[in-house]
């Protein structure tokens, strides 16, 4: 029999899993059956901003070839994503330590490969983004979940970080955070920087929901910390998922190691992506109407769970998401889930896919659908919660 690798061990990504089902379901719809509400994934019903699909018109008219780029970007998109950071945070960045890469998904094991060696421990809060332990896993290192609750808005705290033992080569945090929506207020972030730079250890910030907040602006650790890798993608605040394309901001001893990395693992990120991206920075006045919309989603849905039974519910400060403890309903999410997909045609995902101890008393609902979706998915959800 033939080897398998190691690698190939690497749990599933449940939210995947959900969608092909919702697919299915959707299919197989008989005259009558309420139609499928997508709630399981961060998916914005909204495509890439109208400057950007005329940008990779206007490219592709204009007949250039949009073959390989330098591995870490063209030039005026790093460029343009560093004035980015002066306009948002104030912070005045080399363009040479930005890389353009194959989504947040593509910077993570560079960011991995580059930082860490095969058995070293890296810390990251629970309930988290799955991949983030599943490429570790694949790639040979060690996660050390941290369990975070609501005392801590499901964020990673010094207090939690001294008593690990070991001490980690590296933590990764993510604000706003997903499943569970919440931030790392400035002087949290600050402090998390300090003591990773106290104690020799990398931090990696994944702040791909910036620009998605509904309060309190996001800080970014690259103003906290000289030492720190941000990743950050075009998927969710700019409403290009399928495109593929985000970027990292990059220390300076790791410029040259990731690059290498790049160049051997993807060469580039896609040249018509990189396009898109160039020119979707600039449309601030459709995207900030999206971001309008989540807002009145999560107002309208903040206020009808409850009402619906689901009153258990993390702050949502960011993202897209309302993580519900749903343990006085059910101890078994995914089948809780798999029911209501089932009877009411309301997607969502389970919250073992974010945390393996606790998430079969927790679902997420992603609310970047459009509004009658959401207000549909909250009036089915309480005639069935009722009959429960």
């Amino acid at each position: 029999m033939l080897k398998v690798g190691r690698g190939a061990e690497a749990p599933p990504f449940i939210v995947m899993d959900v969608i092909a089902a919702a697919n299915a379901r959707a299919a197989s719809l008989a005259p009558g059956d309420p139609r499928v509400i997508r709630m399981e994934v961060g998916q914005p019903s909204t495509g890439a901003p109208a400057g950007a699909v005329a940008a990779v018109t206007a490219a592709m008219q204009a007949g250039e070839t949009l073959g390989y780029t330098e591995a870490f970007g063209i030039r005026p998109l790093r460029e343009r994503i560093a004035s980015l950071y002066a306009e948002r945070y104030g912070l005045a960045l080399d363009a040479r330590r930005i890389a353009i890469t194959v989504g947040a998904s593509g910077a993570f094991p560079l960011a991995f490969l580059a930082a860490f060696d095969r058995g070293d421990h890296v810390a990251l809060a629970s309930p988290f983004y799955p991949p983030y332990v599943n490429i570790l896993t694949a790639l040979g290192l060690q996660p050390i979940v941290m369990e975070a609750g609501a005392e801590s808005r499901f964020q990673p705290t010094v207090a939690m970080l001294e008593r690990l033992d070991p001490r980690p080569a590296g933590l990764i945090v993510a604000s706003p955070c997903n499943p569970a929506g919440t931030m790392l207020h400035r002087d949290e972030l600050a402090a998390l920087a300090a003591w990773c730079e106290a104690n020799g250890v990398r931090l990696i910030s994944d702040e791909i929901y910036h620009g998605l907040t509904y309060g309190e602006a996001a800080s970014t650790a690259a103003a906290v910390s000289s030492s720190a890798i941000v990743i950050n993608s075009f998927s969710k605040y700019w409403s290009m998922t399928g495109w593929r394309i985000g970027w990292m901001v990059l220390p300076d001893d790791l410029v040259r190691p990731v690059e290498r990395l790049a160049q051997n693992m993807f060469i580039s990120a896609p040249g018509i992506a990189q396009v898109a991206a160039l020119a979707a920075i600039d449309c601030t006045e459709e995207l900030d109407r999206h971001v309008a919309r989540y807002r009145a989603n999560r107002v309208l849905l903040l206020e009808a769970l409850p009402k619906a039974g689901l009153d258990r519910l993390a702050p949502a400060e960011g993202a897209f998401y309302l993580y519900a403890d749903v343990g006085h309903l059910t101890n078994d999410s995914a089948a809780f889930c798999t029911r209501m997909l089932a009877e009411i045609g309301v997607a969502a995902t389970p919250g073992v896919d974010f945390d393996r101890t606790r998430g079969a008393r927790s679902i997420r609902f992603s609310f970047c659908g459009a509004t009658e979706d959401m207000a549909e998915a909250a009036d089915r959800l309480t005639r069935w919660l009722a009959r429960q």
